[in-house]
């Protein structure tokens, strides 16, 4: 339905609501009579009630005759009288056939029907009840209804009276306009331009394509002016514009416009704002159509950029180029073009120029100027793509000519002749053959041996080292399949190696073959690709070098290391055997002197009973010796458990298992961290350190502090003391077995040892400050 369409219906419906405006004041009136007649009848007598029968016949001659539909029922909806208008509306005469209007409501407004009628019987009128109806010929309309109660002289309601309104049209013309609106606001919101509502420079609505460009909310928008978004320098522009549409002058404008966003950025947009005009022509508001070219306005100044560039590339190459266009005239040349045929002009004065005869005007320059003519005619003819042409010149020059016809679409558009001189390569080539030859002859005779083969592992070509290394001739190995004939003992190996050179993957690797006498040797083979001028993949090379003497010498030192293994779990057995062997006499010697002091000591002098405590001291030491060694001969990297192992925990177990003087305190002096180790080996690494530092403390207030700090690979821990300190010459000799600088009854010279050995472990070390009488500090580190 067009617009003229929709402004006939408006017409014809203000027509329409004018006819029913007056028959309401009818009505209205008449009802005021005959209400005013009821109240009179109350104070009346039956003459009165005679005058009230004939104002009503008179009431229901004046409804009977209004142009709207006028229908009374009683309360049960049953049709009493309706005029003829209602009849041919509804399609019903009730004097044929009952009628009840109940039955004429669509079943979607039964429950707002009868919501409607108890407010009709609590009020006694209802004013535009719309509803939807059936009529008889089952066509549904819209109908709209004022009504009120007829009562009888007891001012009982017996009956109802209404008018009835078809709207059927005014609704569908509302609900076609509400759903053009709502396909509008669809069309509008999901636009991919952005879309712009102004009244006096004033955003009044804008699309979520439009706030979205911008970063604001429609709120924000609507909030500001077109002047507060755009660059200052194009409002002045704009708002002349705006002017000329205000003054009829224009209906509308387009124009490139800067709009800044809400986070201070900018876009670049074509800006499309038309007048919407009211009935008398007078602009109501501008709509404006945003569309973001930031996108195209940058790649056409890359486009442009580019084309400079490849204009600038092709005048400073160092390739003749000429362009000739479909008519052979001059569309681009570069000096070099110019250079490389004596042309005494600048590229630029040659465009446009007829080449036509340009081939016999330079023949000769050529040696061969017939072939050279006869040729560029060739060439034209077939326009196929012809790649390195040579041409030799009279001066000694050799030229290198490509010739790429251009085509578009389908159609000859010209051609693309490119020139470059060659004479320096052509020559480097001559004199790379030459020195191929002279190192195909040092290849020949290098002490490694050099096979080459294709892709199905057929040998190429073989040096006389390979000869040598394997016992077969050149002459029996050439064609054969280099894996069967060299007797590889794993030749997945070959078959896998062969496979990544497909790929273009080089790499070393060593095989175990047999010598045509029957012998295995070993060879270590470097492998790489070998290529085609195309770059293709065509085989490989492999050097090979003869590894068996250091392979060999490989498996006797492997066999040596087992061995070693061996002894060395021998000498731990032999340690704990020696352990106990020894620990069992010192044991007896150590009862037979307790008795001793125990039997004789009423005998025995001091000097006797002091020479016996000596003795249980030496046995003490000696056992402190004994399990020394045979924890030193225990720490190996075989037995290492491995778990997080928080040393905080440590150092805590620590200061409940060892003695610790009262003066003396254990202090962690940041946390430590949790670590990747055998728990029992670094409580054994803590435990003898921390134990060193508090026996050897002197002072009245004792202080042994740890601390820690991370490194890229290591943790590195400090256990710093305030005791009697080591002299400088001892600080390589304590960490070294039964080396000791305390006398011996405090020390078996191995605890430390033992802490070296530990951090050996752990791939750490382990240093040492220290200034006599001041104190020392121990500083190691485990690996991560």
């Amino acid at each position: 339905m067009d617009s003229k369409e929709v402004i006939l219906l408006k017409k014809a419906l203000e027509r329409q609501k004018k006819a029913r405006i007056q028959a309401e004041k009818i009505l209205e009136e008449k009802s005021k009579e005959l209400y005013d007649t009821a109240q009179h009848l109350k104070e009346a007598n039956n003459t009165l009630e005679t005058l009230l029968s004939e104002k009503s016949s008179e009431l229901d001659g004046v409804f009977i005759n209004i142009i709207d539909p006028y229908v009374m029922m009683d309360l049960e909806f049953n049709v009493i009288n309706m005029n003829s208008s209602a009849r041919d509306f509804l399609g019903y005469d009730p004097s044929k056939e009952p009628l009840n209007l109940g039955g004429l409501v669509h079943p979607d407004y039964a429950q707002y029907t009868y919501e409607s009628f108890q407010s009709l019987m609590e009020v006694g009128h209802l004013k535009n009840y719309k509803a939807k109806i059936i009529v008889k010929d089952g066509t549904e309309k819209y109908v709209q209804i004022n009504s009120s109660l007829i009562y009888d002289k007891h001012q009982k309601p017996i009956a109802a009276q209404g008018i009835l309104r078809d709207i059927t049209q005014e609704t569908e013309i509302k609900q076609l306009l509400a759903q053009q609106k709502k396909q509008l606001d669809i069309i509008v919101e999901n636009s991919p331009l952005g879309i712009v509502l102004t009244v006096q420079d004033k955003i009044i609505k804008a699309n979520a394509t439009f706030s979205n460009l911008l970063g604001y909310s429609e709120e924000e928008l609507k909030k500001q002016t077109v002047g507060d978004i755009s660059a200052p320098e194009d409002v002045a522009l704009s708002n002349k514009m705006i002017k000329k549409m205000s003054a009829g002058k224009l209906e509308k404008f387009s124009m490139v416009k800067r709009y800044y966003k809400k986070d201070g950025s900018f876009i670049l947009a074509k800006t499309t704002v038309s007048a919407v005009k009211d009935k008398d022509g007078k602009v109501g508001y501008q709509v404006a159509l945003v569309e973001d070219i930031t996108r195209e306005l940058e790649a056409e100044a890359q486009l442009k950029a580019s084309e400079e560039r490849l204009s600038t590339l092709i005048l400073n190459l160092q390739t003749g180029v000429l362009l000739e266009d479909e008519n052979r005239n001059i569309s681009l040349t570069n000096q070099m073009f110019c250079d490389l045929f004596h042309i005494p002009v600048s590229p630029e004065k040659l465009k446009g120029l007829d080449c036509s005869k340009a081939a016999e005007e330079n023949a000769k320059y050529f040696k061969n100027q017939n072939d050279f003519i006869s040729r560029i005619d060739q060439l034209l003819a077939e326009k196929k793509v012809v790649l390195s042409d040579i041409l030799e010149m009279k001066d000694g020059r050799i030229l290198e000519r490509d010739y790429i016809p251009i085509f578009s679409n389908g159609k000859y558009k010209g051609q693309l002749w490119t020139y470059q001189d060659v004479t320096i390569s052509r020559n480097y080539k001559k004199n790379l053959e030459i020195q191929k030859e002279k190192y195909s002859s040092i290849i020949a005779n290098m002490n490694l041996g050099m096979i080459e083969v294709d892709n199905n592992d057929i040998i190429q070509m073989v040096n006389h080292s390979f000869c040598d290394m394997c016992g077969f001739t050149k002459k029996e190995l050439l064609g054969q399949k280099a894996v069967d004939i060299l007797k590889v003992k794993d030749s997945s190996i070959i078959e896998k190696k062969g496979r990544k050179r497909l790929n273009g993957h080089s790499d070393s690797y060593e095989i175990e073959v047999a010598h045509k006498d029957g012998h295995p040797r070993f060879w270590l083979i470097s492998g790489a690709p070998r290529y085609d001028d195309m770059k293709n993949v065509v085989g490989s090379i492999g050097i090979h070098l003869d590894i068996t003497d250091q392979k060999q010498l490989q498996l006797q030192k492997e066999k040596l290391l087992k061995e070693l293994e061996s002894s060395n779990q021998g000498l731990q057995e032999y340690a704990h055997i020696v352990s106990h062997d020894l620990k069992s006499p010192l044991r007896s010697i150590s009862a037979l002197a307790t008795w001793m002091n125990e039997d004789y000591k009423d005998v025995l002098d001091d000097n006797g009973i002091y020479n016996l405590l000596m003795m249980q001291e030496k046995i003490e030491s000696m056992d402190k010796l004994i399990d020394g060694i045979l924890k030193y001969s225990s720490i190996t990297g075989d037995k290492l458990e491995s778990g997080q192992v928080d040393l905080n925990m440590i150092v805590q177990e620590i200061r409940e298992v060892i003695y610790i003087p009262e003066n003396v305190h254990v202090l962690i002096m940041n946390p430590l961290p949790t670590i990747n180790a055998d728990r029992t080996k670094i409580h054994q690494l803590f435990q003898n350190i921390i134990s060193n530092a508090v026996v050897h403390i002197e002072v009245e207030e004792g202080l042994v502090e740890i601390s820690s700090e991370e490194t890229p690979t290591h943790w590195q821990i400090s256990i710093k003391d305030n005791g009697v300190g080591i002299a400088k010459e001892y600080h390589e000799k304590i960490f070294k077995i039964f080396q000791s600088v305390s006398d011996g009854e405090r020390s078996t010279g191995i605890g430390l040892s033992i802490v070296k050995k530990i951090i050996d472990l752990y791939e750490g070390q382990i240093w040492l400050e220290s200034t006599v009488g001041k104190g020392s500090t121990f500083h190691f580190t485990l690996k991560k």
